[in-house]
C-alpha cells in the first residue's frame, strides 16, 4: 500500500512549466548574454586619453535594446501559457 502512495504521488509531480518554456527562457537568457557583451569594451588604457568608442551606436543604442529584447523573451516564456 506504501508503494501505490509513492508512485501516485511522483506520477502528480509536475514541472511549473512546460518544456518550450523553458527553451523559450532559455533562448532570453543568451539574448541579454549577448546583449551585455555588446556593451563590454570600448575603455582606454591611458587614463588621460579619451577614447570615444564609449559613445558608439553598438554600445549606446543595440546593447541596451538588446537586452531589453531578452528580458520581454523571458517574460514571454514565464507567462506562457501551458497547453
Amino acid at each position: 500500500m506504501k508503494n501505490n502512495n509513492k508512485e501516485e504521488q511522483q506520477q502528480k509531480q509536475e514541472f511549473l512549466f512546460d518544456g518550450i518554456n523553458y527553451k523559450i527562457l532559455l533562448i532570453g537568457i543568451a539574448v541579454i548574454a549577448l546583449g551585455f557583451v555588446l556593451m563590454s569594451g570600448g575603455g582606454s588604457d591611458n587614463p588621460n586619453v579619451f577614447n570615444e568608442d564609449v559613445f558608439s551606436f553598438r554600445r549606446i543604442r543595440l546593447a541596451p535594446t538588446t537586452v531589453l529584447i531578452g528580458f520581454g523573451i523571458t517574460i514571454y516564456s514565464i507567462f506562457k501559457k501551458s497547453k
